[in-house]
């Protein structure tokens, strides 16, 4: 598959990151790259494999869920850079076109 200028800045602007001339193309080299590994895999006779659910048959020993009430409301908003009267102010990401 080939990778365009435009779709590495489309990628680019969706990750809220910025490339400029020799690193965009050495993006797009990478992006090229990648892809084409992803079609080599396509190439493999995966006939009469079955898929692979767990990497190792270990269980995993998960501790039961408690509530613990480590610190107060107000400690947690203590040292908080913006707050509001019972929340953490933070800035807005979402509907931003940067």
């Amino acid at each position: 598959m080939k990778i365009t200028p435009e779709k590495v800045q489309e990628l680019a602007a969706l990750c809220r990151l910025k490339f400029e001339g020799e690193t965009a193309e050495k993006m797009r080299r990478d992006l090229e790259n990648i892809l084409e590994m992803c079609e080599k895999l396509n190439e493999v006779n995966t006939d009469g494999v079955e898929p692979l659910i767990y990497m190792t048959d270990r269980v995993n020993n998960l501790r039961e869920d408690k509530v613990e009430q480590e610190i107060t409301h107000e400690e947690a908003l203590k040292n908080a850079p913006k707050k509001d009267s019972d929340f953490f102010r933070v800035p807005k990401v979402i509907g931003q076109t940067d």
